[in-house]
């Protein structure tokens, strides 16, 4: 790739969720002229969110797009450059930063603010994706409060499992927790927690082959991993706890990351091990992973670049 005639811009941030804009907003308003590669997902796991019940300042709840589309215009209003489009190469070697967009078209910027956030694992049900947001959800702590005193079921076997179906014993009238095999892979003293709440069924040795329901979640087809004996399960929530994934796969081998990819910054800060370079939201954040927390590292994000900036600057 040429980059002698590439694009420049001061700050270039990649990923549109609440990190990704928070970051804009703050960034623009310190006219700092950012520019948004939005990503392959524009504004990121709340566009499939349906009601946010749980985000400040809404006391009626809003829809995730809604809210989303919120905070583009937010950013816009400020001067932020929102653009179309997914990052597919970076070079973190050299300043200016050479970052490519859609294979393309060059790209330099002094400072780059990493918002690309994490996926949810799914299990790669077509069902399952056509009733995310209807039913089917990868965050207990985001929609559990809308079924209360209902049925729900969670699958997995690791602490977040058990986590998660613990937090649902707070609304569900039972929780059915799914797992391929006869033995949790989660921690002694979670699957002590688990196994001691009596709103908490087990299900060994039980995968889950399709989820039923036309418009919502009706129930779930299973399958007995042992006998192959099939069998549905009568639930109106299903939750999906098998993991998540950051995505931060082109930045591999560039900036310093844990074993399964989130990005590592300093203490109390956005830094990450290459100055100039910023990560904030579900990419660095593997324990929260809240729109609220996401929005607040977007904000110490942008103020770090600015003060890095200004530091550089004079």
């Amino acid at each position: 790739m040429d980059f002698s005639n590439a694009e420049h811009h001061r700050v270039i941030i990649i990923g549109s969720g609440p990190a990704g804009l928070t970051a804009a907003l703050y960034a623009a308003r310190a006219n700092m002229s950012p520019v948004v590669i939005q990503g392959a997902e524009p504004g990121g796991q709340l566009i499939t969110t349906t009601d946010v019940e749980n985000y400040p300042g809404f006391p009626d709840g809003i829809l995730g797009p809604e809210m989303m589309q919120n905070f583009e215009k937010q950013a816009a209003r400020f001067g932020a450059d929102l653009r179309w489009g997914v990052i597919t190469s970076v070079d973190f070697s050299e300043r200016p930063f050479r970052l490519v967009q859609d294979e393309d078209k060059a790209l330099t910027a002094d400072v780059v603010i990493i918002s690309t956030g994490a996926s949810a694992k799914y299990l790669g049900l077509e069902n399952e994706r056509r009733l995310l947001g209807h039913g089917v959800s990868a965050c207990a702590t985001c929609d559990g409060a809308f079924f209360r005193e209902q049925e729900v079921a969670i699958v997995g076997g690791g602490d977040t499992a058990m986590e998660e179906a613990l937090f649902l014993t707070r609304f569900a009238k039972r929780v059915h927790l799914l797992h391929r095999r006869d033995e949790l892979r989660a921690s002694k003293i979670m699957q002590e927690r688990a196994f001691a709440n009596d709103k908490i069924q087990f299900h060994w040795n039980t995968t889950v082959t399709d989820v039923l329901g036309d418009k919502e979640v009706t129930g779930l087809a299973t399958k007995d991993t042992v006998t192959g004996e099939e069998g549905t399960l009568d639930v109106q929530g299903f939750f999906v706890a098998i993991g998540h994934k950051p995505n931060t796969e082109v930045f591999a081998g560039q900036l310093d990351m844990n074993d399964v990819g989130y990005i590592q910054t300093r203490p109390d800060s956005t830094y990450t091990n290459i100055e100039g370079v910023f990560a904030c939201g579900d990419a660095q954040d593997h324990v929260y992973r809240q729109a609220v927390t996401a929005a607040g590292t977007g904000c110490m994000a942008a103020i770090d670049a600015e003060r890095w900036l200004a530091e550089r600057e004079g």
